[in-house]
């Protein structure tokens, strides 16, 4: 569980590095992150490469005891290159061309690009790949960052075109599948089928999907190629750094390309990027299950430990506010990571940096070179990871499906404007953390060894999905549904009942469905008169085999429908909630389910206080300004104390989540 750093020698004078690569060595860092975005140094003309610089810092590094993580330099192409190749350039969906000036200005299909990418990768690669200083290699950076997935190019439209065409025999084929009657939409050639250009209304639904495909594919194709030349030369890994919930990227492809995920944490700013406004905690520490949730995709996607490629340091510069995180926060992000699987955790950055884009972006060191606030917690935890033993990654007894398809195919059908997939699946995520539950993220293709599976929205369910979920219920297993599953096929077309191929494991079927503004609340009552508040989305069910869990009250249109029911299937039983839970009820739903499946867990825990189990040992992760205390009935604290201050961190061995609980 080693921490590093990243850090770019080439932005300080050379009479710096020295005294940098010893701070970190005294400071207990064993990566040090480099070359990232440095093409305009590695290489300051065509065919002319410096590459004494680098090995300099190489050398530094290697001297005391440290290794290097190298990344190829291509989210940044230099000016001289976009000079040469203008082709290169990506351009917006109205035609506007993203010119140089920043990064990731780059197009993935673009064939002049990918050749430029193939000559630097592998001119790096032959002298770098298995240099003993290099533990690794990243590719790129942060793909899509910046809103520069989707690309509109013609390099993208022939891409785009041939994609399709791969898919369909031709243009009849094509406009069955589509449905493209609508508006007199049908294409007289699998030639005509075009990027989504500016139109007067909202795009054909089966258009999007097909060009967010098309879009994970290009950029997994473009990544591909990197990681094959990287492997030819004998890199000891590749990764790449994805970003916090990304949705252009299908992870579980990515996966495959990769010994392992990697992702960059910055829980001050993620946390304002949701909906609502965050609390004066969350601005100071972040959303304990919005991070861990990013752990738990990237660990079980990955199939590996994951990294956490850049983390956090202090204030940055890129949400609307940026306030300096709680005292220890820093400390706090690295072990909630290590808790949820991490192998690594790496700050960005070492030193505040002087010039360009990020001066207003912390480092673990000032421009100056001495300490700021988050070097100290780095440090700490560098050395509190020393004294742990070597850990198996966790083991979760619950699975949560995410699925991309879903997310595709729901972009502009979301129906209600605060219908947002990632705040769906997070509302029952948050019920499983908020109880310690462990919890893997899986793809509806996976297999589903669990006690308890999960699947907020399977919008385009397949028969071969439905199925797999049928076998895991008969067999024992506990399934919980949420709302919108079922609903269209593979081309984005509805299914003329709903929920499709899941109908007969759920035992009913969606009569009618409603979004729900704030204007019109809405509540559902239990079998022992409980009521709960529902928002954003209402379903109504006619229930076959099924037996009615919740109704919704009142007595307008929904009044004593059912709203969740359950149907037993073999020996497991299958829930299906037609409905957008707010937490009381996703806590009612969720334990429900986790004690019939018989999965140990805690009480439910307070917003902001979480515990996270990892091979026999508990973090209890303290996100708030107030302290906990904590009682532990079974085991013993290996860090910390049962009381854990504000945005402090304890550590116990223990193999019983439920003999924890707070005073």
């Amino acid at each position: 569980m080693p921490i590093g750093v990243c850090y770019f020698p080439e932005h300080w004078p050379d009479e710096d590095w020295e005294r940098d690569v010893v701070a970190m060595a005294d400071a207990g860092l064993d990566y040090v992150r480099m070359a990232e975005f440095s093409w305009g140094v590695l290489e300051p003309e065509r065919g002319s490469f410096e590459f004494e610089w680098l090995d300099r810092a190489l050398d530094l590094i290697d001297d005391r005891g440290m290794q290097a993580v190298l990344c190829t330099p291509t989210a940044a192409p230099p000016r001289w290159l976009v000079d040469e190749r203008p082709e290169i350039l990506q351009q917006e969906r109205d035609g506007t061309v993203r010119e140089a000036g920043s990064r990731r200005h780059y197009c993935f299909s673009s064939p002049a690009y990918r050749e430029e990418t193939e000559r630097v990768v592998r001119k790096l690669a032959e002298r770098y790949a298995d240099d003993s200083r290099v533990a690794g290699w990243q590719t790129d950076n942060e793909y899509g960052c910046h809103g520069t997935a989707y690309c509109y190019c013609d390099d993208c439209a022939d891409a785009f075109g041939e994609w399709v065409s791969d898919r369909f025999e031709d243009a009849a084929d094509l406009n069955e599948a589509w449905g493209t009657t609508f508006w007199s939409q049908q294409y007289d050639s699998l030639s005509d089928v075009d990027v989504p250009r500016p139109t007067p209304a909202q795009d054909h639904p089966a258009l999007t999907l097909a060009f967010a495909r098309f879009t994970s594919d290009a950029i997994l194709d473009y990544n591909r190629l990197q990681t094959e030349i990287l492997r030819e030369h004998g890199a000891p890994f590749v990764t790449h750094n994805f970003m916090h919930l990304y949705p252009a990227i299908d992870l579980h492809e990515a996966s495959a390309d990769l010994d392992f995920l990697s992702w960059d944490s910055y829980p001050t700013g993620h946390v304002q990027e949701g909906e609502g406004e965050a609390s004066a905690d969350e601005l100071r520490a972040g959303d304990p299950d919005l991070l861990s949730l990013n752990h738990d995709l990237y660990r079980s996607v990955g199939g590996a430990p994951f990294w956490v490629m850049e983390q956090q340091p202090g204030d940055v510069n890129w949400p609307p506010h940026s306030p300096q995180p709680g005292e220890g926060a820093m400390r706090l992000w690295a072990h909630q990571a290590v808790a949820h699987g991490a192998d690594s955790v790496v700050y960005f950055r070492w030193r505040r940096c002087l010039e360009g884009q990020e001066q207003y972006h912390a480092g673990l060191r000032k421009a100056d070179g001495s300490p700021d606030r988050g070097y100290d917690d780095a440090t700490e935890a560098a050395e509190e990871f020393e004294t742990l033993p070597d850990l198996d990654l966790p083991e979760a007894p619950v699975a949560i499906v995410h699925d991309y398809e879903t997310l595709w195919a729901l972009d502009g059908r979301e129906h209600a404007p605060d219908f947002d997939y990632w705040t769906l699946l997070g509302a029952f995520y948050d019920a499983l953390r908020a109880r310690g539950v462990a919890v893997d993220v899986v793809s509806p293709e996976d297999d589903l060894a669990y006690d308890a599976v999960i699947a907020p929205a399977l919008y385009t369910a397949s028969e071969e999905t439905a199925d797999r979920l049928e076998e895991f219920v008969r067999e024992g297993g506990q399934l919980l549904l949420g709302p919108r599953s079922g609903v269209a096929d593979e081309y984005n077309k509805l299914r003329s009942a709903q929920p499709g191929p899941l109908a007969d494991l759920v035992g009913a079927t969606v009569e009618g469905f409603e979004t729900v503004p704030p204007e019109l609340p809405r509540s559902v009552e239990s079998e022992d008169g409980d009521r709960y508040p529902i928002r954003i989305w209402a379903e109504w069910l006619a229930r076959d085999e099924a037996a009615a869990e919740y109704i919704y009250t009142g007595e307008d249109v929904t009044g004593g429908r059912p709203a969740v029911v359950s149907n037993p299937v073999g020996d497991g039983q299958a829930t299906y909630a037609g409905l957008w839970p707010e937490p009381d009820l996703a806590d009612e739903l969720v334990g429900s389910m986790l004690e019939r499946a018989g999965i140990d867990h805690t009480e439910r825990f307070p917003d902001g206080v979480r515990v996270s189990v990892r091979d026999g040992h508990v973090w209890l992760c303290n996100f708030t300004s107030e302290p906990v205390d904590v009682v532990l009935d079974d085991g013993e604290w290996v860090l910390g104390e049962p009381r854990v201050e504000p945005f402090d961190v304890a550590v116990a061995e223990t193999n019983r989540l439920s003999g924890l609980s707070l005073d």
